[in-house]
């Protein structure tokens, strides 16, 4: 049998509940997630950690970056690199040697052998009627190069054939004045006259025969002018064309010629040489001829003529030379270059023009003191080549100066210097470091 429990006396009356209490409560009491439903996604993520950890552990790790090479810094007057440094690749060294020859080089310039060479001109005018010659041609003395239509040669021509009927009246004259003056018919001095007359008419006939023989004109009188070869060669440049008038004024320095002959297998070359260089370069010395256009390949030359004057605008002396051209490789107006020795007293030290530069006022060359140390050190320059230089005082021989990347050189020791602290300049105060690092 069950006893009642008494009722609690409460200060407040009790309240009811409101019917929708038990609908809240059951409802949260089922989106409650038991964890055995949380184990799946757990694990999932577990395996999501585990993968990305092995990853990172399968990457290779980075290459380490290379250090930097130690600029070089200023010990005196001296540049120091690090022992290894890759910039000590970058400067050639050659030491120096004995100055017994200065090469020598001077520009030049290709033209024809004016004694091997014939230019053209109208000796009369008149009109161009047929070519027979062209560029590359190969001619002979009398070779027809063009013929012309000249009334002026055939002019020419009419003054041969009168003089040669002249001399014909004047032997028949001179021939009867000695059959009269044989009978005593006449004077001597009538007969002389007839002698004189015939001698002058025999030397107009020889004028007038060579003046048409020179410019190829026949015994006829046809007006036709034929310009011919003088010389044995190669047709080199023509400036006629077919039916072109010609005057004889036209011909000089400033008009081109209408052909022009040469031999090119002898080029002369125009040297232009400085003062110091004429000495060297005497007729019958010998130098040799590079082309750039033709790499590997040398020509030798003789030295044929020099002039005795400056020229005022390139301050050099033309000299002439002569280069044989036998398989016609070199072509007239080539520019190239000549290089020759110039021997020199004893005493000087030769380097390469590259290890020569000017600071200031003053030639210097860096002198490697050891490996890694290079030292600056002013010369004094007795001759000045553009492939080498020679010093008369500063450097001894063997001593090994840089040739290659000498600027590079300078302005690192510049830079060197700039950063080096200078002496006598006050260390910072204790004082400043302190409340700076405050």
């Amino acid at each position: 049998m069950t006893v009642p429990r008494p009722a609690r006396a409460t200060a407040f009356p009790t309240l009811p509940m409101p019917s929708a209490a038990p609908t809240l409560v059951k409802r949260s009491m089922s989106h409650r997630v038991s964890p055995l439903r949380r184990m799946p996604s757990l694990r999932a993520l577990g395996a999501l950690l585990g993968s990305l950890a092995l990853a990172a552990c399968s990457e290779a790790p980075a290459p380490a970056a290379a250090p930097e090479a130690a600029p070089p810094v200023v010990q005196g007057n001296q540049l120091r690199y690090a022992p290894g440094n890759p910039q000590l690749q970058r400067f050639g060294v050659q030491a120096a040697k004995p100055a017994t020859a200065l090469a020598v080089e001077l520009p030049a310039r290709l033209v024809w052998d004016e004694e091997r060479t014939q230019r053209l001109y109208a000796a009369f005018a008149g009109r161009v009627s047929a070519i027979r010659a062209d560029v590359g041609q190969a001619v002979r003395p009398g070779t027809v190069l063009a013929t012309l239509a000249s009334p002026e040669f055939g002019q020419a021509q009419a003054d041969t054939a009168k003089a040669g009927v002249d001399l014909q009246l004047s032997q028949k004259t001179l021939q009867r004045q000695r059959e009269l003056f044989n009978d005593g018919i006449i004077a001597r001095k009538e007969l002389e006259v007839a002698e004189a007359e015939a001698a002058k008419a025999r030397a107009d006939v020889a004028q007038a025969s060579a003046r048409t023989r020179l410019y190829g004109g026949s015994g006829s009188i046809d007006q036709r002018l034929g310009l011919t070869a003088g010389i044995a060669g190669i047709v080199v440049a023509r400036n006629i064309n077919p039916g072109q008038e010609l005057r004889p004024d036209q011909s000089g320095a400033d008009a081109p010629p209408l052909f022009t002959i040469s031999d090119p297998t002898s080029l002369w070359v125009q040297i232009d040489a400085r003062e110091a260089d004429v000495g060297t370069l005497r007729p019958g010395a010998a130098f040799r001829l590079v082309i750039p256009t033709l790499p590997g390949q040398t020509f030798q030359g003789t030295v044929t003529a020099a002039a005795d004057f400056i020229d005022p605008n390139s301050r050099t002396i033309k000299v002439r030379g002569k280069v044989a051209n036998p398989d016609r490789q070199l072509k007239a107006e080539m520019l190239g270059t000549v290089r020759f020795e110039r021997a020199l007293g004893a005493g000087g030290v030769a380097v390469p023009a590259s290890a020569v530069m000017l600071r200031g006022t003053k030639h210097i060359v860096f002198v490697q003191r050891q490996e890694g140390v290079f030292e600056p050190q002013e010369v004094e320059i007795a001759n000045e080549g553009t492939r080498e230089v020679v010093v008369s005082s500063g450097l001894k021989v063997g001593d090994p100066v840089v040739t290659d990347n000498t600027l590079l050189l300078l302005n690192q020791l510049r830079s060197a210097q700039d950063d080096a602290p200078r002496p006598g300049a006050a260390a910072p105060a204790a004082g400043t470091d302190a409340k700076a690092a405050r």
